[in-house]
Protein backbone atom coordinates (compact mmCIF):
# COMPACT_ATOMS: atom_id res chain seq x y z
CA UNK A 1 0.00 0.00 0.00
CA UNK A 2 2.94 2.35 -0.57
CA UNK A 3 1.52 5.62 -2.27
CA UNK A 4 4.76 8.20 -2.23
CA UNK A 5 6.76 10.02 -0.08
CA UNK A 6 4.39 11.57 2.23
CA UNK A 7 3.72 8.08 3.87
CA UNK A 8 7.34 7.17 5.28
CA UNK A 9 7.17 8.90 8.38
CA UNK A 10 3.69 9.14 10.97
CA UNK A 11 4.74 12.77 11.22
CA UNK A 12 4.75 14.01 7.62
CA UNK A 13 2.28 15.67 6.44
CA UNK A 14 0.65 15.13 2.57
CA UNK A 15 0.07 18.51 0.89
CA UNK A 16 -4.03 17.71 0.97
CA UNK A 17 -3.42 17.72 4.78
CA UNK A 18 -3.48 13.82 5.50
CA UNK A 19 -1.18 11.47 7.90
CA UNK A 20 -1.17 8.36 5.65
CA UNK A 21 0.79 6.30 8.61
CA UNK A 22 -2.75 7.07 10.88
CA UNK A 23 -4.98 6.57 7.82
CA UNK A 24 -3.19 2.90 7.45
CA UNK A 25 -3.76 2.56 10.76
CA UNK A 26 -7.28 2.71 10.69
CA UNK A 27 -6.91 0.28 7.91
CA UNK A 28 -5.55 -2.19 9.82
CA UNK A 29 -9.03 -1.94 12.04
CA UNK A 30 -11.06 -2.43 9.13
CA UNK A 31 -9.41 -5.28 7.93
CA UNK A 32 -9.67 -6.78 11.55
CA UNK A 33 -13.23 -9.39 12.16
CA UNK A 34 -15.73 -7.78 13.19
CA UNK A 35 -16.70 -6.30 17.02
CA UNK A 36 -20.00 -5.22 17.84
CA UNK A 37 -21.57 -2.78 21.20
CA UNK A 38 -24.84 -1.77 22.04
CA UNK A 39 -26.66 0.14 25.05
CA UNK A 40 -29.67 -0.11 26.81
CA UNK A 41 -31.14 2.15 29.69
CA UNK A 42 -29.36 -1.19 32.17
CA UNK A 43 -27.06 -2.64 30.32
CA UNK A 44 -24.27 -2.68 27.73
CA UNK A 45 -23.71 -5.92 25.44
CA UNK A 46 -20.08 -6.08 23.46
CA UNK A 47 -20.17 -9.56 20.52
CA UNK A 48 -17.38 -9.97 18.31
CA UNK A 49 -16.53 -12.52 15.10
CA UNK A 50 -13.78 -14.72 16.48
CA UNK A 51 -11.92 -16.31 12.80
CA UNK A 52 -9.09 -18.63 13.40
CA UNK A 53 -6.71 -18.10 10.60
CA UNK A 54 -6.47 -21.41 10.10
CA UNK A 55 -8.28 -24.64 10.38
CA UNK A 56 -5.29 -25.94 12.14
CA UNK A 57 -5.48 -22.80 14.94
CA UNK A 58 -7.29 -21.44 17.50
CA UNK A 59 -8.95 -17.54 17.12
CA UNK A 60 -7.53 -14.72 18.86
CA UNK A 61 -9.05 -13.24 21.73
CA UNK A 62 -10.64 -10.27 21.18
CA UNK A 63 -12.98 -9.69 24.67
CA UNK A 64 -11.23 -8.71 28.01
CA UNK A 65 -11.89 -7.51 31.15
CA UNK A 66 -10.75 -4.54 32.48
CA UNK A 67 -12.41 -3.81 35.92
CA UNK A 68 -15.86 -4.69 37.39
CA UNK A 69 -17.47 -2.34 35.93
CA UNK A 70 -15.37 -2.02 32.53
CA UNK A 71 -14.36 -4.17 29.15
CA UNK A 72 -13.21 -3.63 26.13
CA UNK A 73 -13.98 -5.57 22.52
CA UNK A 74 -11.28 -4.98 19.92
CA UNK A 75 -10.77 -5.14 16.42
CA UNK A 76 -7.71 -4.69 14.07
CA UNK A 77 -4.26 -6.12 15.78
CA UNK A 78 -4.96 -7.55 18.76
CA UNK A 79 -1.28 -7.24 19.91
CA UNK A 80 -1.59 -3.35 20.39
CA UNK A 81 -4.92 -4.65 21.86
CA UNK A 82 -3.57 -6.31 24.48
CA UNK A 83 -0.93 -3.60 25.28
CA UNK A 84 -3.43 -1.02 26.04
CA UNK A 85 -5.40 -3.28 27.85
CA UNK A 86 -3.10 -3.34 30.27
CA UNK A 87 -2.08 -0.15 30.55
CA UNK A 88 -6.28 0.32 31.50
CA UNK A 89 -6.51 -2.23 33.94
CA UNK A 90 -3.25 -0.25 35.45
CA UNK A 91 -4.84 3.06 35.34
CA UNK A 92 -8.33 1.36 36.78
CA UNK A 93 -6.41 0.02 40.12
CA UNK A 94 -4.17 3.02 40.40
CA UNK A 95 -7.41 5.26 40.27
CA UNK A 96 -8.83 2.70 43.12
CA UNK A 97 -6.24 2.77 45.03
CA UNK A 98 -6.01 6.46 45.18
CA UNK A 99 -10.01 7.92 45.75
CA UNK A 100 -11.06 4.33 46.41
CA UNK A 101 -13.79 4.55 43.93
CA UNK A 102 -13.91 3.07 40.36
CA UNK A 103 -12.58 4.70 37.47
CA UNK A 104 -15.20 6.89 35.34
CA UNK A 105 -15.56 5.15 31.78
CA UNK A 106 -15.61 8.35 30.13
CA UNK A 107 -12.17 9.53 32.07
CA UNK A 108 -10.43 6.14 31.31
CA UNK A 109 -11.82 6.47 27.43
CA UNK A 110 -9.83 9.62 27.42
CA UNK A 111 -6.48 8.86 28.57
CA UNK A 112 -6.55 5.99 26.01
CA UNK A 113 -7.38 8.46 23.16
CA UNK A 114 -4.32 10.91 24.63
CA UNK A 115 -1.67 7.53 24.36
CA UNK A 116 -3.03 7.18 21.21
CA UNK A 117 -2.51 10.36 19.87
CA UNK A 118 0.74 10.95 21.28
CA UNK A 119 1.98 8.06 18.76
CA UNK A 120 0.44 10.04 16.02
CA UNK A 121 3.22 13.23 16.76
CA UNK A 122 6.22 10.79 17.79
CA UNK A 123 8.47 9.94 14.89
CA UNK A 124 9.99 7.34 16.63
CA UNK A 125 6.33 5.84 17.65
CA UNK A 126 3.95 4.11 14.89
CA UNK A 127 0.38 4.43 16.03
CA UNK A 128 -1.56 1.90 17.53
CA UNK A 129 -3.15 -0.65 14.87
CA UNK A 130 -6.36 -1.55 17.05
CA UNK A 131 -9.56 -0.29 17.52
CA UNK A 132 -11.68 -0.42 21.09
CA UNK A 133 -15.29 -0.61 21.62
CA UNK A 134 -15.36 0.19 25.51
CA UNK A 135 -18.42 -0.58 27.34
CA UNK A 136 -19.03 0.66 31.04
CA UNK A 137 -20.80 1.07 33.61
CA UNK A 138 -20.85 4.22 36.46
CA UNK A 139 -22.53 6.55 38.46
CA UNK A 140 -24.52 8.35 35.12
CA UNK A 141 -25.39 5.47 33.34
CA UNK A 142 -24.05 2.72 30.84
CA UNK A 143 -21.92 3.60 28.25
CA UNK A 144 -20.27 2.62 24.55
CA UNK A 145 -17.52 4.64 23.42
CA UNK A 146 -14.89 3.92 20.40
CA UNK A 147 -11.91 5.03 20.47
CA UNK A 148 -10.14 5.48 16.73
CA UNK A 149 -5.99 4.87 16.33
CA UNK A 150 -5.63 8.57 15.45
CA UNK A 151 -6.84 9.09 19.34
CA UNK A 152 -10.19 10.17 18.38
CA UNK A 153 -13.17 9.09 20.67
CA UNK A 154 -17.02 8.59 20.38
CA UNK A 155 -19.51 7.55 22.83
CA UNK A 156 -22.39 5.45 20.84
CA UNK A 157 -26.25 3.75 21.36
CA UNK A 158 -24.57 0.86 19.16
CA UNK A 159 -22.01 0.74 16.76
CA UNK A 160 -19.90 -1.89 14.61
CA UNK A 161 -16.35 -2.02 13.57
CA UNK A 162 -14.06 -4.56 11.76
CA UNK A 163 -14.60 -5.99 8.09
CA UNK A 164 -17.96 -6.64 7.03
CA UNK A 165 -19.41 -4.63 9.64
CA UNK A 166 -21.86 -2.47 7.58
CA UNK A 167 -24.29 -5.24 7.58
CA UNK A 168 -24.27 -5.30 11.21
CA UNK A 169 -24.26 -1.40 11.33
CA UNK A 170 -27.16 -1.29 9.02
CA UNK A 171 -29.08 -3.66 11.16
CA UNK A 172 -28.17 -2.01 14.05
CA UNK A 173 -29.58 1.46 12.47
CA UNK A 174 -32.83 -0.26 11.60
CA UNK A 175 -33.29 -1.33 15.48
CA UNK A 176 -31.45 1.20 17.76
CA UNK A 177 -34.20 3.08 18.77
CA UNK A 178 -35.55 0.03 20.36
CA UNK A 179 -32.57 -0.49 22.51
CA UNK A 180 -33.19 1.96 25.49
CA UNK A 181 -35.67 -0.31 26.98
CA UNK A 182 -34.44 -3.91 26.03
CA UNK A 183 -34.15 -6.29 28.77
CA UNK A 184 -30.67 -7.82 28.89
CA UNK A 185 -31.74 -11.10 27.08
CA UNK A 186 -33.54 -8.68 24.13
CA UNK A 187 -30.03 -6.79 24.02
CA UNK A 188 -28.12 -10.14 23.77
CA UNK A 189 -30.48 -11.14 21.01
CA UNK A 190 -30.14 -8.17 18.96
CA UNK A 191 -26.48 -8.53 19.19
CA UNK A 192 -26.36 -12.05 18.14
CA UNK A 193 -28.49 -10.73 14.85
CA UNK A 194 -25.93 -8.20 14.63
CA UNK A 195 -23.41 -10.75 14.75
CA UNK A 196 -24.77 -13.00 12.15
CA UNK A 197 -24.94 -10.35 9.72
CA UNK A 198 -21.37 -9.55 9.46
CA UNK A 199 -20.81 -13.53 9.04
CA UNK A 200 -23.64 -13.10 6.17
CA UNK A 201 -23.73 -17.14 5.01
CA UNK A 202 -21.71 -18.74 7.40
CA UNK A 203 -23.69 -20.17 10.54
CA UNK A 204 -23.82 -18.71 13.86
CA UNK A 205 -22.16 -20.55 16.53
CA UNK A 206 -20.42 -20.33 20.38
CA UNK A 207 -17.21 -21.37 18.25
CA UNK A 208 -17.36 -18.24 15.95
CA UNK A 209 -18.39 -15.37 17.97
CA UNK A 210 -18.10 -13.96 21.85
CA UNK A 211 -20.75 -11.97 23.98
CA UNK A 212 -19.76 -9.92 27.40
CA UNK A 213 -22.55 -8.24 29.31
CA UNK A 214 -22.27 -5.46 32.07
CA UNK A 215 -25.12 -3.93 34.09
CA UNK A 216 -26.27 -2.51 37.29
CA UNK A 217 -25.69 -4.62 39.75
CA UNK A 218 -24.07 -6.99 37.20
CA UNK A 219 -20.14 -6.61 36.85
CA UNK A 220 -18.71 -7.10 33.82
CA UNK A 221 -18.34 -10.88 32.57
CA UNK A 222 -17.86 -13.12 29.42
CA UNK A 223 -20.55 -15.75 28.47
CA UNK A 224 -18.75 -18.92 27.95
CA UNK A 225 -19.86 -21.51 25.13
CA UNK A 226 -22.51 -23.10 26.82
CA UNK A 227 -24.55 -19.79 28.24
CA UNK A 228 -23.68 -18.02 24.83
CA UNK A 229 -25.08 -21.50 22.86
CA UNK A 230 -28.32 -21.58 25.01
CA UNK A 231 -29.10 -17.65 23.30
CA UNK A 232 -28.08 -18.56 19.58
CA UNK A 233 -30.71 -21.79 20.19
CA UNK A 234 -33.12 -19.33 21.99
CA UNK A 235 -32.68 -16.94 18.74
CA UNK A 236 -32.82 -19.79 16.45
CA UNK A 237 -36.38 -21.06 18.58
CA UNK A 238 -37.61 -17.24 18.29
CA UNK A 239 -37.21 -17.09 14.21
CA UNK A 240 -39.03 -20.89 14.01
CA UNK A 241 -42.19 -19.48 15.61
CA UNK A 242 -42.37 -15.99 14.53
CA UNK A 243 -42.44 -17.79 10.78
CA UNK A 244 -45.18 -20.65 12.16
CA UNK A 245 -46.83 -17.19 13.43
CA UNK A 246 -46.40 -16.16 9.83
CA UNK A 247 -47.59 -19.52 8.19
CA UNK A 248 -50.60 -18.78 10.57
CA UNK A 249 -51.22 -15.44 9.10
CA UNK A 250 -51.47 -16.15 5.70
CA UNK A 251 -53.67 -19.16 5.79
CA UNK A 252 -55.87 -16.46 7.40
CA UNK A 253 -55.53 -14.37 4.76
CA UNK A 254 -55.74 -16.57 2.18
CA UNK A 255 -59.22 -17.20 3.33
CA UNK A 256 -60.82 -14.26 4.44
CA UNK A 257 -59.66 -13.54 0.50
CA UNK A 258 -61.89 -16.78 -0.11
CA UNK A 259 -64.82 -15.97 1.30
CA UNK A 260 -64.69 -11.93 -0.48
CA UNK A 261 -64.51 -13.88 -3.66
CA UNK A 262 -67.40 -16.09 -3.22
CA UNK A 263 -69.26 -13.29 -1.54
CA UNK A 264 -68.11 -10.81 -4.64
CA UNK A 265 -69.48 -13.56 -7.02
CA UNK A 266 -72.98 -13.66 -5.69
CA UNK A 267 -73.78 -9.73 -5.44
CA UNK A 268 -73.08 -9.13 -9.64
CA UNK A 269 -75.47 -6.43 -10.69
CA UNK A 270 -77.95 -6.82 -13.08
CA UNK A 271 -80.55 -4.55 -14.90
CA UNK A 272 -84.27 -5.36 -15.29
CA UNK A 273 -85.07 -9.66 -14.81
CA UNK A 274 -83.34 -10.88 -17.65
CA UNK A 275 -81.98 -8.47 -18.89
CA UNK A 276 -78.09 -8.01 -18.76
CA UNK A 277 -76.12 -4.78 -17.53
CA UNK A 278 -77.23 -1.51 -18.36
CA UNK A 279 -75.00 0.87 -20.35
CA UNK A 280 -74.04 2.83 -17.09
CA UNK A 281 -73.18 -0.89 -15.67
CA UNK A 282 -71.32 -1.45 -18.49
Amino acid sequence: MFRNQYDTDVTTWSPAGRLHQVEYAMEAVKQGSAAIGLRSKTHVVLATVNKASSELSSYQKKLFKIDNHIGIAMAGLTADGRVLSRYMRSECVTHNFVYESPLPVGRLVVQVADKAQVCTQRSWKRPYGVGLLVAGLDETGPHLYQNCPSGNYFEFHAFAIGSRSQAAKTYLERKFESFMDCSKVELVRHALHAVKESLQEEELSSANCGVAIVGIGEPFVILDSKSLQAYIDSLEEGKNDQAAKLEVEEEGNAAVIERQDISGGAGVGVGAEGEGPTDMET
